[in-house]
């Protein structure tokens, strides 16, 4: 499973761990967040803005 972040607030969506507090279960799969979704913490990027986070960063 990914995790990607905001690149304003460092905001980090864990496939894993899903949000529930947005109605994602863990194991909700990035792919699987709707398009018109924004950051729950700053509310500035839509989900389009995030950044797939690799190499364990």
């Amino acid at each position: 499973m990914s995790r990607y972040r905001c690149p304003v607030c460092d905001y980090v969506y864990d496939e894993t761990a899903g949000e529930p507090r947005e109605g994602f279960p863990p194991g909700t799969a990035f792919a699987d967040v709707p398009d018109d979704w924004n950051c729950p913490d700053c509310g500035v990027r839509d989900k389009v803005d995030f950044e797939e986070i690799t190499d364990g960063g």
